[in-house]
């Protein structure tokens, strides 16, 4: 029976730390991109990387795979030193960067094959991992279309399929939900997340969709001009956004009754939308007094919600105040 043991190459280190990094800093002549980076992610997780446009994340991942050199600071990635085990590390890992890699030309079939055959994965085992993933991508029928007459939601799964070919530790995505719509969005979350369940792989997601991090990672690190902010679970970062969120359905909430909640000293903002009122809450602060104020105001109440604050809004605390 043919067995692939994949191209020669060094011995794996078998560790529970997927990546670590001391000060690591990258500079592009006098913007520094990356500013003293120290962070741990665990192996058999999904980090998420959160920051807007330019925080640093794409920098990130190309000092992991050893594309770029930092200018100071040292990282390991799978126990592989980045700046000199580069090649192993690229091995073990796979990645969905700002291009697809996909030949438009070739149908989804022939594009995995093509890097199975890279890869060096004998036939029957290539054949068997092209259907495997294809089938759980929803792809299979469709193997022998031309890539090029996909959406580009398709495109994406495949090239998700392409960067899990060979069975990597670790696998990088750069913005993967990036450009999709909503509906393509959503759809390439939950195929992702099944595949990440199956495959037992551990995944440095880097996203603005604050969503997107909610729904996939439990671990997150979040990024601003290069410097890291905080690193902890979803819950922590809520819980260090502080207070809690309340919403008020119902109709006539007037310009008044939105002064006089403002006034209140539990309270830390209100913002009235279409049919209701979010306010946020100082904690440990109680509800009752504040739909009470309501109702004399005039307003009608036809439900209350009480809960934590959002990652979302966790995430532009930080972007303030962090």
């Amino acid at each position: 029976m043919e067995v692939w043991r994949g191209p020669a190459r060094e011995p794996t280190v078998v560790t529970d730390i997927a990546i670590h990094t001391e000060d690591l800093t990258r500079d592009f002549g006098p913007v520094r991109a990356l500013d003293s980076l120290t962070l741990t992610v665990p192996a058999g997780v999904v980090f998420g990387f959160l920051g807007t446009n330019g925080a640093g994340k794409t920098t990130t991942i190309r000092l992991l795979l050893g594309l770029l050199a930092p200018t100071h600071g040292h990282a390991s990635v799978l126990g592989f030193d980045i700046c000199h085990q580069a090649a192993a590390i690229r091995e073990r890992t796979g990645a969905l960067l700002e291009h697809p890699g996909i030949y438009e030309r070739l149908t989804a079939e022939d594009n995995l094959d093509f890097y199975g055959r890279v890869w060096r994965i004998p036939g029957r085992e290539r054949r068997a991992r092209i259907r495997e993933l294809l089938t759980h991508l929803g792809l299979w029928d469709r193997r022998r279309q031309r890539a090029g007459t996909w959406s580009r939601g398709m495109k994406q799964k495949l090239a998700i399929a392409r960067a899990l070919l060979h069975r990597p530790s670790l696998l990088f995505l750069d913005e993967p939900t990036a450009g999709l719509d909503p509906v393509a969005a959503a759809a390439l979350r939950d195929d992702l997340a099944n595949l990440v369940r199956r495959e037992g792989v551990t995944v440095f997601l880097t996203t603005h969709n604050l969503s997107e991090a909610e729904k996939l990672c439990t671990l997150v690190g979040v990024i601003r001009q290069g410097r890291l902010l905080a690193v902890g679970h979803p819950d922590e970062l809520r819980a260090r956004a502080g207070g809690a969120r309340a919403e008020i359905v119902g109709r006539g909430f007037g310009p008044a009754l939105l002064a006089a909640l403002r006034a209140r000293p539990e309270v830390r903002a209100v913002q009235a939308q279409t049919g209701r009122l979010l306010i946020d809450l100082h904690d440990g602060v109680p509800l009752a007094p504040l739909v009470r104020l309501a109702v004399e105001a005039g307003a009608e109440v036809e439900e209350v919600h009480r809960g934590a604050p959002s990652l979302e809004e966790a995430f532009l605390t930080l972007m303030e105040h962090g």
